[in-house]
């Protein structure tokens, strides 16, 4: 399934090599991502899913290959793309109120000479009752928990009103009240048909959060639906030996959630 407006899917990439200081990261990535479907980006530490991420939204160089988002560049398809990054990644001290950061998601469509309008402010107030922020409105960014912060910035995702959102690892420290707000959210999105891209890092919880598992450990090793890709083939040849390890975490995870 592809976009409807322009016949073009939310992302393609075609022989994709990046490299830091000459030394490859990724390498002959070749994939396609249909219109509303969650997909988990998978691997191991290193293997280069963030770097996928900031490739696709057009912050790192590219050594060969290309990527488009609905059949154009990112550059001309910004206003498309919602983007959520690791939450280790902001300056928190930075003195802005919660309201004001969702507000800043609405400044793609405004242009950055527009002024929000009561129309954006609205939009950013709903966004913030979606994940349960409403009250802490005024509150100072950086008089927050971990978790309210990360669910602030999915609000500001949401108050881009886009059709395409990449959200790097928004599940790694957060409590409960987060992770549930956050997967509410991913089903949201998905009645909506959106395409929603996640690096992820449970594979405990990949089934249940995903329809499609992109495994990628320097080179692509499998995309598609889960029931067809998430397999343990598949796991053997993303994380090598480093599977047993996963294996037993996630025994222990599962039984401590029995």
């Amino acid at each position: 399934m592809v976009d409807k407006e322009n016949n073009k899917a939310p992302v393609e990439v075609h022989d994709l090599t990046v490299a830091y200081h000459t030394r490859p990261v990724l390498w002959d990535i070749d994939f396609e991502v249909p219109d509303g479907k969650l997909v988990a980006i998978i691997g191991p530490n290193g293997a280069g899913k963030t770097t996928l991420l900031k490739s696709i939204l057009g912050l790192l160089p590219l050594s060969s290959g290309w990527i488009k988002l609905y059949g154009g560049s990112y550059q001309q398809n910004r206003h498309r793309v919602g983007y959520v990054p690791q939450r280790e990644s902001v300056d928190w001290d930075f003195p802005t109120t919660v309201l004001d950061v969702v507000v800043m998601g609405r400044y793609g469509k405004l242009g950055w000479f527009r002024r929000p309008g009561r129309k954006d402010m609205d939009v950013a107030r709903r966004c913030l009752e979606k994940v349960g922020m409403e009250s802490f409105a005024n509150r100072q960014i950086s008089q927050l928990s971990g978790g309210q912060q990360q669910r602030v910035f999915l609000a500001r995702a949401l108050a881009q009103e886009a059709d395409l959102y990449l959200m790097d690892e928004p599940f790694v420290g957060v409590d409960a009240v987060t992770e549930k707000a956050i997967v509410q959210l991913l089903s949201e999105l998905r009645s909506q048909n959106k395409t929603v891209i996640v690096v992820h890092h449970d594979l405990q919880t990949v089934r249940e959060y995903f329809d499609w598992a992109l495994m990628i450990n320097m080179h692509l090793v499998a995309i598609g639906p889960i029931e067809e890709v998430f397999n343990e083939d598949n796991l053997r040849k993303t994380y090598g030996g480093r599977l047993a390890i996963l294996s037993q975490a996630a025994d222990v995870v599962a039984k401590e959630r029995a």
